[in-house]
């Protein structure tokens, strides 16, 4: 579960070494224990917050939330976006990045756009996960964990979008939001990933 070795280009680079990288700042090439703390300090309480929620609805409802979001961040997500990522092509049977952190490398690595079914997928799974608590504090009148677990989550993925996404090399990821110029730079020095992208797929 090591991350990236900092010194060095990642796998599918083709730079000697990352001295004047012209994406350097721009695109988030090595991770650090740093960058999954600051990602787990962002999503963890609107998670905290609904599970004291789904909690009040029964200890099955909590371990039904909890296995739906293991089998989708460790499995199914991986299969659908995080194989498309560069950083799956690091050596190692499971990931190292600042998002799923640990999860195992059962898939073969894809490199390109998602296709609309595992768009489709992706967002259905999120749908399901952050979804799952609102009727059980719904119905259980639990209208003060429901405001607190709406904005918790609202400022996480307004917090991921501006400050994660807008750095994440996996341009498959729906939620990406580098822009087409870095992107570009990006494929010039990692051939391999490029071949797999078209102009208009990396607007």
């Amino acid at each position: 579960m090591a991350f990236p070795d900092s010194s060095k280009p990642i796998a599918t680079c083709v730079a000697a070494d990352c001295a004047d990288c012209p994406v350097r700042g721009r695109i988030h090439c090595h991770f650090r224990f740093g960058d999954l703390a600051h990602f787990l300090a962002i999503g963890l309480p609107g998670l905290l917050v609904g599970g004291a929620g789904v909690l009040g609805a029964g200890v099955g409802h909590l371990v039904f939330w909890v296995a739906l979001m293991v089998g989708f961040f460790g499995f199914i997500e991986i299969r659908v976006m995080c194989a498309h990522c560069p950083h799956y092509a690091e050596k190692g049977r499971t990931l190292g990045c600042w998002a799923n952190h640990g999860a195992p490398k059962i898939w073969n690595y894809r490199p390109g756009p998602m296709s609309a079914v595992e768009k489709r997928v992706f967002f259905v799974g999120l749908a399901a996960v952050w979804g799952y608590p609102l009727p059980l504090l719904v119905t259980g009148g639990k209208w003060f964990l429901l405001v607190l677990y709406t904005l918790t989550n609202a400022g996480f993925f307004l917090a991921l979008r501006l400050f994660l996404c807008a750095r994440c090399m996996n341009f498959a990821c729906p939620l990406n939001t580098v822009d087409g110029p870095t992107r570009e730079l990006f494929l010039q020095r990692h051939p391999s990933v490029a071949r797999h992208w078209t102009p208009l797929d990396t607007d």
